[in-house]
């Protein structure tokens, strides 16, 4: 009988590990346009607010992030203040560190990061280029990468549509979902992050929303905040985590806590899901 009582004990307490280790994974995504460091925003200029970044960071703690609008300084301030993290991204105007970085970061605890690349959003994607009617140079930054701690791969790209040209954001967007079919024939997990510069309803979205799934839509807990604030002045959703080849999103948040005691911490709320594998 005691025999019997310890083995029983024994599997009690094995049983939690298996069950664990069958637990699928799950990765923690954030979208942040953290606003232009050369922006004159008054006292919602970087100089002053550029600790609260780090602080959303830190706090949140995601496994990976897309960043918008970072320059090159930028970048290396959230690299050396957030502990863990490691990024990749070239600056739009020279492919090297000359302007906004649509930048990835990841956790190297957590992630490996496998290969990457940047190309431009125009009819020459391989080199720095202006695209159609853009105001400016626009890019996306890819990456595949495998998660440590379930072993699974899966793509993540990043980017920021151009806010004045439509025809850029119609032909940027169009360009964007035919690399991903390029690069990603097998369906891996995928992630697309990024400052759409549109709401849901307009038509150039039609083809992201048939092959992906919007995280804000279908998380099972999520919320209808505005993602872009204007420091206060405007209230519209252009932010996005759209996901495919992941089994569920349990949880969407537009980011609205205050950090540093500041109300806007950028001029976009930054946007954080759960995507289970």
């Amino acid at each position: 009988m005691k025999k019997i009582c310890l083995l029983a004990m024994a599997v009690s307490m094995l049983l939690p590990l298996s069950l664990a280790a069958k637990e699928p994974g799950r990765l923690v995504v954030i979208s942040y346009n953290i606003r232009m460091g050369a922006a004159n925003d008054g006292t919602n200029s970087w100089d002053y607010r550029y600790p609260a970044s780090a602080m959303m960071i830190d706090d949140q703690q995601p496994d990976i992030f897309g960043l918008q609008e970072a320059y090159d300084y930028q970048m290396d301030y959230l690299a050396r203040a957030c502990e863990g993290y490691k990024a990749v991204g070239v600056g739009r105007e020279d492919g090297k560190r000359e302007g906004e970085h649509m930048s990835i970061f990841y956790k190297k605890k957590n992630i490996k990061l496998l290969k990457w690349g940047t190309y431009w959003l125009s009819d020459t994607p391989n080199e720095p280029s202006l695209g159609w009617d853009g105001a400016c140079k626009r890019t996306a930054t890819w990456a595949l990468m495998k998660d440590k701690r379930s072993g699974k791969k899966f793509f993540y790209v990043n980017t920021h549509l151009d806010h004045v040209g439509t025809e850029a954001r119609e032909k940027g967007l169009a360009l964007i979902m035919n690399k991903i079919q390029q690069m990603n024939p097998q369906g891996l997990p995928l992630v697309v992050t990024g400052d759409f510069n549109m709401t849901i309803d307009n038509k150039n979205m039609d083809e992201i929303k048939a092959r992906m799934k919007n995280a804000r839509e279908v998380a099972a807990k999520t919320d209808n905040h505005a993602t872009f604030n204007g420091w206060g002045k405007s209230e519209s959703v252009i932010d996005y985590i759209w996901f495919s080849g992941f089994s569920s999103c349990p949880e969407y948040e537009t980011i609205t806590k205050p950090y540093m005691e500041r109300t806007f911490i950028s001029d976009h709320y930054p946007i954080r899901a759960t995507l289970v594998f």
